[in-house]
């Protein structure tokens, strides 16, 4: 039933440029204007088509750093530096290819080595690793990232080209940079095939450079799918901690808020649910109706907290804002903390997600009949325990 109402509740947020979005993000965010303006700023970048998909996830798009400026861009960031300092710092129009593997020769057991054969064979296997790297600087690639380790010889190879190269790229960047560059993932054997076939597993973006003030690469302007990083400043790393934290909270609404839609926050939408329930109550007899009242009971407690936190008193607050939305026909109504007064928590801009106000309700549910069917068996345990005492006694006796 309460789930009911906050479905009957819910507004939609119609598009990215909704002030509902904003109201939501400002308030996951703890008040923090410039978060929510950052986390609003980057779904916009995305685009609603984005947003929806469910693989995706805006909290993992930020990233918080010391000593940096808020901002949003149109790219990623990769923990990682170019291998060298001789390597180009900032490049554009840039062709990309990403080997999902070690950039060296194949290796020959060193056995091997010491017979005629095997080392005509370790030069072999030298000199076609070679061919293959001037193959790719050939083949225009500005930009590579390679999932394990490059050798000596190519890292030389490469800067004397002015490729600019990192290594022992993780599996989830390695990803990231696929989906956004439009490249295709290669072993290091795809390397043998020819320019025109290994062409075709090239990706491009606009820009690629190395802040070095920060310490890691940023990629922007991939040919494949939108990306947007989301980056949080910070003073310390006790307060980056804290500011990602709330960025990814305020992005996580966001999403949430797009999918499903918002209700009234401040616990107004709970006291309107609780309102519900008790209807059911006077249906029900016995022990079901007592369940019923403790359900509407537990509505009310986020208002109570809420309005005790603000220093009012919760008993009068909490009666007053149940009165206040039979008299007025409305659900959003709640209770202005900074005044005291009631008030339509819409108006103020006070809303939550509703699929998340969704999730909580049905995991408190699941939490308590767990918990109830847990004490039903441990009273049954003790009950048998007391009458097998009880029987063995008088046997006994």
């Amino acid at each position: 039933k309460a789930c009911q109402v906050l479905k009957r509740v819910s507004k939609p947020v119609e598009d990215l440029h909704d002030p509902l979005l904003w109201q939501t993000a400002h308030i996951a965010a703890r008040g923090n204007k410039d978060i929510a303006d950052l986390v609003v700023h980057a779904a916009k970048l995305l685009g609603k088509e984005k947003l929806a998909d469910p693989a995706f996830r805006l909290a993992n798009t930020v990233v918080a750093k010391e000593g940096a400026e808020n901002e949003v861009f149109a790219g990623l960031i990769i923990n990682k530096q170019r291998m060298n300092r001789l390597m180009p710092r900032f490049l554009e129009n840039v062709s990309v290819l990403v080997i999902d593997d070690a950039l060296e020769p194949e290796r020959l057991e060193s056995d091997a080595l010491s017979t005629e054969s095997g080392f005509a064979r370790y030069l072999h296997l030298q000199n076609e690793f070679k061919e293959n790297v001037r193959k790719i600087i050939s083949q225009g690639v500005r930009f590579l990232v390679v999932h394990k380790s490059i050798c000596d010889i190519a890292e030389e190879m490469l800067t004397d080209a002015e490729v600019l190269a990192i290594q022992r790229v993780s599996a989830a960047d390695i990803v990231r940079i696929v989906e956004h560059t439009g490249a295709r993932i290669v072993k290091r054997s795809t390397l043998s095939k020819s320019p025109e076939e290994l062409a075709k597993f090239m990706g491009r973006c606009a820009c690629v450079y190395e802040d070095e003030k920060l310490g890691h690469i940023r990629i922007m302007g991939g040919v494949g799918e939108p990306a947007a990083t989301i980056l949080v400043g910070a003073a310390t790393r006790e307060v980056k901690e804290e500011r990602q934290r709330v960025a990814e909270d305020a992005a996580s609404a966001v999403q949430s808020a797009l999918a499903g839609g918002v209700v009234p926050g401040g616990g107004s939408i709970e006291i309107a649910a609780s309102r519900e329930v008790s209807v059911l109550a006077e249906s029900a007899r016995g022990m079901a109706s007592y369940g019923v009242q403790c359900v509407a009971q537990a509505l009310r407690k986020p208002l109570a907290q809420i309005v005790s936190n603000a220093g009012l008193n919760p008993l009068e607050k909490v009666e007053d804002v149940i009165a206040s939305q039979k008299e007025k026909q409305s659900n959003s109504i709640g209770v202005d903390c900074d005044s005291g007064q009631i008030a339509d928590m819409y108006e103020l801009g006070v809303v939550d997600p509703t699929n998340v106000k969704l999730h909580a309700l049905r995991a408190a549910a699941e939490v308590a009949e767990a918990i109830l069917r847990i004490n039903v068996i441990i009273k049954s345990r003790d009950e048998s325990s007391s009458i097998e005492h009880s029987v063995g006694g008088e046997c006994n006796r």
